[in-house]
């Protein structure tokens, strides 16, 4: 199945107050200066744009030395240096970890069975009277005890032993550089779709060699290359590239003064301490990334870091989960291969379970157990706590079924302020950590138990899910009820909840913090292939087995709530619903083409949406922005995911040609095919290591540890870290996010709409005929509409699809002679008429 992807368009900077920025910034800072001339205004970061803040980390003590490299003066600070010490650090802990794991599959592509065959064949030859040591064996029988005459084969046996140990030793670590060697080759992701080279078959081959026969899921996590700091004058040249379609010409030439004023100045310095990183920690950006981007963020989970996934199924659910968990634990699952070869990290699943992101004042941080045997339920208003397992076996379907039952027959109600309480995990972080303070001191055994849970259910009272009656309307509710519920029936600190609604209908609200998308849409595959090819009903409608009266009921949580959190509960909820009820959501299947049309138009399915949706935008909004594409980043070492700025000028070109009745279909499609071909680069970069985002995101980091003035940095961070959480707004541009993942995820879902006047859309081919569209904005924006906005998705893909033969039977909209159509595409023209000359007469640095 295709995966998901996440797609934002971010509001018009008009309307914006000002930029933000994910660290404090000094006050030397707030009104920068280059080379005597102040910024414009529009570049000036405002206090009251500022949502994130980093408490400084470390104050610059100790010692700061310098050293000269290439003729430039290069300054070691303390902090940063120590920043990236504990990130190495940090890296060193998860592998001792995992050590038992290294010993089982940290071996591969051998196995433990290979050393006592490479013993057994030199004991063999010492038989023989060979010695396949060369003599070192008789030296290391030297260096051992001696015993007496009696042990004297023992000697033998031992030292044979060590040598074999050696000797094995160095073979595993001979077979692990050469699979990371090969593995760090990416010239078969920049070859074309169909097309294998020479170079590229000899690379399979030696990879297959190379791989062993049955890995784990962890098996490969010591030969995955680290991911590569790219040079930091491609990545400005890159930047300089994407904004320029959407810049005047006054402020991109100011942009372009910044970056070499940033080159000439500050980038060596930067670039130098990030590769001093690459080389101690696992990943350079990753860490960071989800430190500044998620865990500092102070903003409310609930639409804004969580994200939802569909199904149409009950019943099974938990134990298919718990299943999952069961195969995680003993890696029974397979790793990711890209074309049967070439594999994906798989870090991120070992948070998918057991896990809770722990409010604090100042950042949040990942909690993971590694066991639990209870999961937390919510139905109408009140907590329960349900075994697992019985007798260290896990419970049967049934016997789940039966205690979920006793949860929906217990007559007790709610006590006061109980349920409302799961609205302070949707509140805003800083007030939710000082809270949870006094609940940890007055129900800390409630609150254990809810956090230390495998994962949260919601047993909603009401039903959802799509309906014959009004199948639009229904669908709308029912992504609202999965991303953003009421509120107060979700725990969204839990790294996922699973919700079932009263008609047997399921779903998942997953935090993004600890993994992508892709992870746990493995795991919904997972359950909803199990529970219906391998669970099953019985004839009654029961999940099959029998009930197990000796099972004692699931326990009711007693909250001891103090008095002095009523109020928090109830700003917290009112709050919350505010925030539910400002989405609009809207569903809506596609289904006159799908995946099957796109190939055989021999184009990527992932470029023909894409560009598509660059259409749509325009006609909805009458103008260009940035684009945001998150591309996983899974090829490296804890890698994640990396931005592919998809409004290109080859893509404004395609716009501006639909959109001219001058021209021709033919023209058209040949300016179609240029801008596929340049997403298609651009989407490869991104996942080789050799994106701009991520980059020009560490540098800032490191230049804000450094304390160091780079206005350029500073402009380029206020128009995009905050993209893939959507919870800052922006000030100088405004742009839409796609998340671009393999295929994993077989069910439809969203995030939340991006800000006050922009959109959230994904959509995900379901088979080779239909494409799932969800759309999200805020209700009290004048400039969005979700409906609107699919309306022109729908047009645009039909309007793109009759470009071709293939495609001629489909409807064309927005293209035909009549006068509506000639005014609607003459009226954004007259708009657009500088910017469109601006972005074809540009010059790239």
């Amino acid at each position: 199945m295709r995966a998901a992807k996440w797609w934002r368009i971010w509001p018009d900077p008009a309307t914006q107050p000002g930029p933000v920025s994910l660290l404090h910034l000094p006050p030397n800072l707030q009104s920068p200066v280059l080379g005597g001339r102040a910024l414009p205004p529009h570049h000036v970061l405002g206090r009251a744009g500022l949502q994130r803040d980093m408490a400084e980390a470390h104050q610059a003590v100790g010692f700061r030395t310098s050293l000269t490299s290439d003729g430039a003066e290069v300054e070691l600070s303390a902090p940063v240096l120590q920043e990236i010490y504990l990130s190495g650090l940090r890296s060193w802990k998860r592998h001792l970890s995992r050590f038992w794991n290294d010993f089982l599959t940290g071996v591969f592509p051998a196995s433990p069975l290979s050393w006592l065959f490479l013993f057994s064949a030199i004991q063999l030859a010492w038989f023989l009277q060979l010695d396949p040591s060369l003599g070192l064996m008789e030296k290391i029988k030297e260096l051992l005890p001696d015993w007496g005459g009696q042990h004297h084969g023992l000697r033998g046996v031992l030292a044979a032993a060590l040598f074999a140990s050696c000797l094995w030793g160095t073979l595993i670590f001979t077979l692990h550089v050469a699979l990371r060697l090969l593995l760090s080759y990416h010239g078969w992701l920049l070859e074309p779709h169909g097309a294998m080279s020479s170079p590229t078959k000899t690379w399979l081959a030696l990879v297959r060699i190379f791989s062993g026969r049955h890995p784990m899921l962890f098996s490969y996590q010591r030969s995955l290359p680290r991911q590569p700091v790219p040079s930091v004058q491609d990545t400005v040249r890159k930047y300089l590239e994407s904004v320029r379609p959407v810049l005047s010409d006054e402020d991109f030439d100011w942009t372009a003064v910044l970056a070499q004023e940033f080159l000439r100045l500050q980038a060596s310095l930067l670039q130098w301490y990030l590769r001093l990183k690459s080389w101690w920690a696992s990943n350079y950006v990753s860490d960071w990334w989800e430190e500044f981007v998620y865990l500092r963020s102070r903003n409310p989970l609930m639409v804004n870091s969580n994200y939802y996934m569909m199904a149409a199924r009950a019943g099974n659910a938990v134990h298919a989960l718990l299943l999952y968990r069961h195969r995680l634990n003993r890696q029974e699952i397979p790793p990711t291969l890209l074309m049967g070869m070439r594999p994906l990290c798989s870090a991120q699943y070992e948070k998918i379970f057991n896990t809770t992101r722990i409010p604090g004042v100042q950042k949040d941080y990942i909690r993971h157990l590694h066991d639990s045997q209870h999961v937390a339920v919510f139905h109408r208003g009140r907590f329960f706590r349900v075994g697992t397992h019985s007798r260290n076996s896990l419970l049967s379907p049934r016997a789940l079924e039966q205690q979920f039952q006793r949860i929906l027959e217990d007559p007790s109600p709610a006590c006061p302020h109980e349920e409302h309480l799961a609205a302070l995990t949707a509140a805003p972080r800083g007030t939710w950590a000082q809270v949870r303070r006094s609940l940890k001191t007055q129900a800390a055994e409630a609150l254990e138990a809810v956090e230390g849970a495998a994962f949260f259910v919601s047993l909603d009272a009401e039903p959802a899910g799509l309906t014959r009656e009004d199948p639009a309307a229904s669908l709308d509710a029912y992504a609202h009820a999965l991303l953003a519920g009421r509120g107060h029936d979700r725990w969204f600190d839990k790294s996922f909840t699973l919700i079932v609604f009263s008609n047997g209908k399921l779903g998942l609200s997953v935090e993004h913090s600890w993994a992508d998308c892709p992870i746990s849409g493995h795991m919904w595959e997972f359950t909803l292939a199990t529970e219906c090819f391998q669970l099953g009903y019985s004839t009654d409608g029961h999940c099959k087995g029998h009930p197990d009266p000796t099972l004692p009921r699931p326990q009711r949580l007693q909250w001891d709530l103090p008095d002095q959190i009523h109020s928090s509960i109830s700003l917290a909820l009112r709050g919350a619903k505010i925030l539910s009820e400002n989405v609009d959501c809207h569903v809506f299947p596609f289904s006159l083409f799908g995946k099957s049309f796109i190939r055989r138009c021999h184009l990527s399915s992932d470029s023909f949406i894409q560009i598509a949706l660059q259409l749509a935008h325009f006609r909805d909004r009458g103008q260009f922005c940035l684009t945001y594409e998150s591309a996983m980043t899974r090829l490296f070492l804890e890698g994640r995911t990396e931005t592919v700025r998809s409004c290109t000028r080859e893509a404004c070109n395609f716009v501006r040609a639909m959109e001219d009745k001058e021209k021709t279909d033919p023209q058209c499609l040949a300016l179609f095919r240029v801008a596929v071909d340049k997403h298609q680069a651009l989407l490869k970069a991104a996942m080789s290591g050799q994106g701009v985002d991520r980059h020009l995101f560490a540098l800032y980091v490191v230049s804000r540890f450094l304390h160091l003035q780079s206005p350029f940095l500073t402009q380029v961070h206020s128009e995009q870290w905050q993209l893939s959480t959507s919870q800052i707004p922006v000030q100088q541009m405004h742009l839409f996010d796609v998340h671009n993942y393999p295929d994993y995820v077989s069910s439809g879902g969203g995030f939340g709409p991006a800000d006050d006047h922009g959109y959230g859309v994904s959509y995900i081919f379901m088979g080779d005929d239909m494409i799932t569209f969800h759309i999200s904005s805020k209700k009290s924006s004048t400039k969005t509409d979700s409906h609107r906005l699919g309306q022109h998705i729908e047009d645009a893909l039909l309007d793109v699809a009759s470009l071709f033969q293939a495609g001629q039977h489909f409807k064309r909209r927005f293209r035909g002679s009549g006068k509506e159509d000639s005014r609607h595409r003459c009226g954004f023209l007259s708009r657009q008429t500088g910017a469109s000359k601006t972005s074809m007469t540009s010059t790239y640095f």
